[in-house]
């Protein structure tokens, strides 16, 4: 039996990926856990203003391009990158999706799963996503979904990523990575993003605020960071 560690990352669109968690894929990645993309939609529509200046430009040549972008961003960040092409503005799962998910629950059993915030008044894409994450968790614990008596999957605890505006979405984090050994790959990766190229700037900005919050809460010198909320309680034999 493989003792492979192993990360799962459930986005709506291929800029989530990079902009909230690259630094968390990228560090992974490096210490040898398998890093798996769920990546909903393609970001065809909400997320690629730029790729639309271009007139005449079709719905199918923006997706290949979205597609090829989030293929080399998850590259530089060491991780491998599962399309579902469900759409995005609005997005909507469907039962094969959930399907598939909890088929990559099962398969990949990840150690820890990230995806957006369960509120964003901006874009309902990202709590969709979410709550599609939390649902493919919860029945691929479920002895009767497709049963398998050999089978051993527990559920891992769930982290959720920052999003664009922290404070309309009653997002609280009380995690804080350390990213400052992968910066230079997350950058590397959100220059990629040339359909976003807007966001690159500010995101820099995000990572340093959230790494001088860390060094104030840790004591320890840090850079760049990422926000995290988890999910559910952990439970510890002691508390420091």
């Amino acid at each position: 039996m493989s003792t492979e560690k192993s990360g799962l990352v459930v986005t709506a669109h291929p800029g989530d990926f990079v902009w909230r968690a690259g630094g968390a894929i990228a560090l992974h990645a490096g210490k040898g856990y398998r890093m798996k993309i769920a990546c909903l939609s393609y970001g065809e529509r909400g997320e690629s203003q730029w790729a639309w200046k271009k007139a005449g430009i079709s719905l199918d040549e923006v997706k290949a391009g979205r597609r090829a972008e989030a293929e080399a961003a998850a590259a530089v960040l060491g991780a491998e990158i599962e399309f579902f092409d469900a759409g995005d503005y609005p997005l909507r799962p469907t039962e094969a999706m959930l399907d598939r998910l909890i088929d990559i629950y099962r398969e990949v059993k990840p150690a820890f799963v990230l995806t957006h915030a369960l509120e964003d008044p901006y874009n309902f894409d990202h709590p969709v996503a979410a709550h599609l994450a939390q649902e493919a968790r919860i029945v691929a614990q479920s002895a009767g979904h497709k049963p398998d008596p050999a089978r051993s999957y527990a559920a891992p605890p769930v982290f959720l990523f920052e999003p664009h505006q922290p404070e309309q979405c009653n997002y609280k984090p009380n995690v804080i990575l350390n990213i400052d050994a992968v910066w230079e790959t997350k950058r590397k990766a959100f220059e990629i993003l040339a359909a976003q190229k807007h966001l690159w700037d500010y995101y820099t900005r995000v990572a340093l605020n959230r790494g001088v919050q860390g060094g104030r809460n840790t004591g320890k010198p840090m850079t760049y960071g990422e926000a995290y909320q988890r999910l559910f309680p952990e439970a510890l034999e002691v508390l420091a």
